[in-house]
């Protein structure tokens, strides 16, 4: 087949077979386990899970074509239920003339609403398609179970610069418009930093940069040169994708194990990809009473003034608010004891059920509550010296249960020898 040489590079130098694809060692190389499967001719529903630019759609076609199938290509981004019936229909009707299922190819399956992949159940589960759907967000989020239960999840990887390069030079020497032109790499690090693992990313910036290079000379590929033909940097961040939940996780792992520069490192990823300030505020809340907690009550305030001033200003003065609460955090003594006591306590709650208040703690607003002995024999705190007196605030079956342990910091130190001095005996703190 004759390539168009107007068609962009991307699509000229698509592979044609596994021999010519770049990467995903793990899963298409020599004896890897879906190469395996392409060979014997058997294939099961799948779905390949990676980010952008690494090969899903590619890997799809390469496999329809080895085994002879049908293919049909569905976009979640423009296809409705009306339009997955009738791929299903067409695949019905291919069924006559080949008794392998065709491959339905789904793009950015989740998208699909749960309506239109319920569509999609009945036609895997009985084998008229084999289904093969490509994602860039976590499938065990957006994919329904039934659906799931009925594919194997293959994970894509980023390419690695080895990859990159091998596909850079590959440009050089093979593609049919820039092998004229003599292509040399000098100089890699802006080139693979701008690619940022994504083999689609690469070809653009290569094509960007030859095309922007007057005549029909010799194009050498510099840092420098590669930086001025990007006007910004092609961010690999996406606040809407998986890259969301791993870097917001990773920062407040970071904050959690008391590194500031992991967590200020990981705060910049978020600020330089445009993440939402409220949602960045709203998770430092979260740490200082989830990470922190007693260990310094401080940080919660701080974690919440900080919350309050992004609403205030916003970006880009919000970034010092943020990077000031983070490094407080970060630097801050941790303890979970109040996460654990509420968690303990819920736990308690589902297994001994709607236990009766005790009837000395119910108020008695009523005479017939008082005849019921509703507030009879409560002790008001106020009364005693020290504003303290020994008394049970459990439900009987419960009494002298614990859900608070305090952990070993100065401040709840301090909090177990004020309980120790109040309840004696009567509580081990």
């Amino acid at each position: 087949m004759s390539i168009d040489i107007t068609s962009p590079l991307a699509e000229r130098m698509r592979p044609k077979n596994l021999d010519d694809y770049i990467g995903q060692k793990h899963l298409v190389g020599e004896n890897a386990v879906l190469r395996k499967m392409i060979e014997s001719g058997r294939i099961s529903s799948f779905i390949l899970w990676g980010p952008p630019g690494v090969g899903k759609t590619t890997l799809a076609g390469i496999i329809a074509k080895k085994l002879e199938r049908s293919f049909y290509t569905l976009s979640a981004i423009s296809s409705g239920v009306k339009e997955v019936r009738e791929v299903i229909e067409r695949a019905k009707n291919a069924r006559l003339f080949n008794p392998h299922p065709p491959i339905l190819f789904i793009d950015e399956i989740h998208r699909f609403s749960k309506a239109q992949q319920d569509s999609l159940l009945g036609a895997v589960e009985q084998g008229l398609v084999t289904l093969i759907g490509a994602t860039t967000e976590n499938p065990s989020f957006e994919v329904i179970t039934p659906l799931l239960s009925r594919c194997q999840v293959y994970v894509l990887k980023p390419q690695n610069n080895e990859d990159l390069m091998e596909l850079a030079n590959r440009v050089a020497q093979c593609d049919k418009v820039l092998k004229e032109r003599k292509i040399f790499f000098d100089e890699t690090d802006a080139l693979l930093r701008f690619a940022g693992g994504d083999a689609r990313k690469l070809l653009n910036i290569i094509e960007l940069v030859v095309n922007a290079e007057e005549g029909d000379g010799e194009v050498h590929f510099t840092n420098q040169n590669v930086t001025e033909r990007l006007q910004e940097n092609p961010n690999a961040y996406d606040k809407n994708g998986e890259m969301h939940y791993d870097i917001i996780s990773a920062f407040i792992k970071s904050i959690r194990g008391s590194d500031p520069d992991g967590a200020i490192y990981w705060l910049a990823r978020m600020v330089d990809g445009g993440e939402d300030p409220k949602f960045i505020a709203r998770r430092l809340v979260i740490s200082a009473a989830e990470d922190i907690g007693l260990a310094n009550p401080n940080a919660l305030l701080l974690a919440n003034a900080c919350f309050d001033t992004i609403h205030k200003i916003g970006w880009p003065e919000g970034r010092i608010a943020l990077a000031e609460a983070t490094i407080y955090l970060a630097t801050s003594p941790k303890s979970n004891s109040a996460y654990n006591a509420i968690n303990t306590a819920l736990e308690f709650v589902k297994e001994s059920g709607n236990v009766p208040v005790p009837l000395h703690l119910r108020n008695a607003p009523t005479k017939l509550m008082e005849k019921l002995d509703y507030g009879k024999d409560y002790k008001y705190a106020h009364d005693y010296p020290g504003h303290f007196v020994v008394q049970e605030y459990l439900p009987h079956d419960f009494a002298s249960k614990q859900f608070w342990t305090p952990q070993e910091n100065v401040s709840e130190n301090k909090l177990a020898e004020r309980m120790k001095s109040l309840w004696g005996n009567h509580k081990k703190y």
